[in-house]
């Protein structure tokens, strides 16, 4: 099973403030809630040798790399949420990075839109994906359809570490993959609880 864990990621996705605290321009409404189930699958992971992957967005303050929808929030005297150096661009409390994991910027909903994470994953050794973090309907899913198409052995959401902007959207949101674990030998899209880790 050592192995299996060897050729684990677990991506951890935008779990900054500007995401998480209750105000913050991009707030998630669930996201404060799973930060101790994200925290604890961070924990299973590090135990079992899962490289752990920390996919952040930080932006530039005028908004250049932002989605068109979104440049309206960017420029003087606007929230710039995950703006690069600034608070809301920091991971939310209780989350630290250890020695060895690694951090990832994105400017999209996908992990893999326009970087280099599927280069490094598989120069890694990596076949398999976990995913925690905000939010479902978006970044979550956007990630998980990637991981599906570039052939990941199998990719597997946490869903009590991730989280929607409301309870019924995530809910819904954990419709859209198969009902199989990161067990299984086959390619696969799944959902398990935490309490599946332990």
């Amino acid at each position: 099973m050592a192995d299996k864990w060897e050729k684990t990621a677990l991506l951890v996705i935008d779990m900054q403030n500007d995401f998480i605290l209750p105000g913050g321009p991009m707030h998630v409404a669930g996201g404060e809630e799973i930060v101790p189930c994200v925290i604890k699958t961070i924990q299973v992971a590090r135990e079992r040798g899962i490289f752990v992957v920390w996919v952040v967005r930080e932006h530039d303050p005028l908004g250049r790399d932002v989605e068109l929808f979104r440049r309206h929030l960017y420029g003087d005297g606007k929230a710039n949420p995950t703006s690069k150096g600034t608070k809301g661009a920091e991971l939310a409390d209780g989350l630290v990075t250890k020695e060895g994991e690694y951090k990832l910027v994105k400017t999209r909903f996908s992990a893999f839109f326009a970087t280099h994470l599927h280069s490094l994953l598989r120069s890694s050794g990596i076949e398999d994906i976990v995913v925690v973090g905000v939010q479902t309907p978006n970044c979550i899913r956007q990630t998980v359809y990637d991981a599906v198409a570039l052939d990941y052995k199998s990719v597997t959401v946490i869903i009590d570490a991730t989280a929607a902007a409301a309870p019924e959207v995530h809910i819904g949101s954990k419709y859209f993959g198969y009902e199989k674990h990161w067990s299984d030998d086959t390619n696969s899209t799944g959902m398990v609880q935490l309490s599946f880790l332990n």
